[in-house]
């Protein structure tokens, strides 16, 4: 984790006793994840998620400049303390993720300047963090947190959803919020033989 105090902080307001704000990203340079939640006590409340469609441009640092503006005006807005974000992935691609480590070191960099603490997170502890499988799809990681977050309306992007995940797993590392209670199971198959151990006059031989 890294943290740095700047000058910029010190437009920040106080936030409420016990109330911490973080901000969620899920790093892109076409479409970047942006969410904001509010951690008080177990309640995870949903501020705002949005996914940011970045305007091409000729100029690739243009874009880096475009990411930057928008994570420095989300921080301004709502004035989160701490930054969870996606960490950059291994892939095959080697420009695709050059393309993705600058973008998430300019967001990183615009958090800096604003006195947030930053952590990042792979994409598999994330993912295990909300549905309890590291290899579950983006899909099941968006069902899973209207369980966890308390109201707002969710995005139907998963780039927004991602950047939520990111948040939340942060405030669950963080030992703020809860995963909530487990469905109760169906009976079927698969618990078929709890029911034999439980009811043994039931079965007939």
């Amino acid at each position: 984790m890294f943290s740095q105090q700047g000058e910029a902080a010190k437009s920040s307001r106080n936030p409420a006793p016990g109330e911490r704000i973080i901000l969620g990203i899920d790093p892109g340079t076409t479409v970047m994840g942006i969410a904001v939640i509010r951690a008080n006590g177990r309640s995870l409340q949903l501020v705002r998620a949005e996914a940011v469609h970045i305007q091409p441009a000729a100029d690739p640092v243009l874009k880096l400049h475009e990411i930057h503006r928008h994570v420095a005006a989300v921080i301004a807005k709502h004035h989160p303390q701490e930054l969870a974000i996606e960490a950059q992935f291994f892939g095959k691609n080697v420009q695709s993720m050059l393309k993705l480590g600058r973008a998430q070191g300019v967001a990183i960099a615009a958090a800096l300047q604003y006195g947030l603490a930053v952590a990042e997170y792979a994409p598999k502890r994330v993912k295990q963090s909300i549905t309890g499988r590291g290899n579950a799809t983006k899909e099941q990681v968006a069902a899973m947190l209207p369980r966890i977050l308390v109201a707002g309306t969710l995005p139907e992007s998963t780039d927004a959803t991602d950047a939520l995940a990111v948040a939340v797993c942060h405030c669950f590392a963080q030992g703020t919020g809860s995963m909530p209670a487990p469905a109760p199971a169906r009976r079927g198959k698969a618990d078929w033989g709890s029911f034999v151990r439980n009811n043994p006059g039931r079965v007939k031989e």
